[in-house]
């Protein structure tokens, strides 16, 4: 009787064994989830990282190209630099500066003339005509700049005490090309209007051997700016007697834009838009007379 209880125990004893190794060596697939489900960090962080560094690497590429093309846009619209100086000179002066005194009309010359006239007024807009002068020149000076020439001014204030002799010694002096002065005109009738340009005669002993140069530069210039302004077109013509062309060492060309004194070319001249046009025909000349 012992002997069949102690085996009875013994089998009990060993199915209790194999039935927890069984629990023991299997996994339970819930586990694995659960394991997942408890700790999503881990996975998306690793996406999250992916897709980062995917839109930091887009943005990147983006950034590159975009200052590329930037880059590319700055070099074609740097003005290319032509290596001619030109030398602008506004004609007068503010009223307020004294330049009454005398100096030579021409280098060794004894006859002398005032240092600088006061110039004229728009009899319709009021508008002198020295302020009319710089803010052209300005105008001009900033164009031509853009298009690669380089520029002096004679003057950038109205309170600039310069003779017209000094003028020209400063442009010959820093070894420009030749000098355009801007004026405008005047007349006591006052129907008259158009513009026209004022050069050396080829007899003149003091600028006669840059004649040719002169009259080309005033013909390039004057047909070009009537052309882009509509102003009546009135010529070249040669004084002898300017001071501001007798100390020139240059070819040098007086502008004379308009009549301030005739209704029509005084209103226009004061315009905004009308100047823009002005200042578009003098530089189509200045580079129709280098070949641009």
């Amino acid at each position: 009787m012992k002997k069949g209880v102690t085996f009875f125990v013994f089998i009990c004893l060993l199915v209790f064994d194999v039935s927890a190794c069984g629990r023991e060596n299997v996994s339970d697939p819930s586990e694995g989830k659960k394991a997942s489900a408890e700790n999503p960090k881990t996975t998306d962080r690793s996406s999250e990282e992916s897709e980062q560094t995917s839109e930091q690497t887009s943005e990147q590429t983006e950034a590159s190209v975009s200052a590329e093309e930037h880059s590319g846009q700055t070099d074609i619209q740097k003005p290319v630099k032509k290596d001619i100086l030109i030398a602008i000179d506004p004609g007068h002066q503010s009223p307020d500066i004294d330049m009454s005194g005398q100096e030579p009309n021409a280098p060794g010359s004894g006859d002398f003339k005032q240092k600088s006239a006061g110039g004229t007024v728009g009899r319709f807009t009021g508008i002198p005509e020295y302020e009319l002068n710089l803010e052209i020149a300005l105008m001009l000076r900033d164009r031509l700049t853009e298009q690669g020439y380089d520029v002096i001014l004679t003057r950038e204030n109205n309170e600039t005490a310069i003779s017209n002799a000094e003028r020209a010694c400063l442009a010959n002096d820093a070894g420009a090309e030749f000098s355009l002065r801007i004026h405008a005109n005047g007349s006591e009738d006052p129907s008259v209007n158009g513009a026209m340009a004022l050069i050396g005669s080829a007899e003149n002993p003091y600028v006669g051997g840059v004649y040719e140069e002169s009259y080309c530069l005033a013909e390039m210039i004057l047909n070009c700016y009537c052309s882009a302004s509509g102003m009546q077109n009135l010529g070249i013509r040669c004084n002898d007697t300017m001071t501001g062309i007798n100390w020139s060492q240059i070819p040098v060309v007086i502008l004379e834009m308009g009549f301030m004194t005739n209704q029509q070319d005084d209103t226009n001249m004061s315009d905004a838009t009308y100047r823009e046009l002005m200042v578009d025909g003098i530089v189509d000349g200045i580079n129709a007379y280098y070949g641009f």
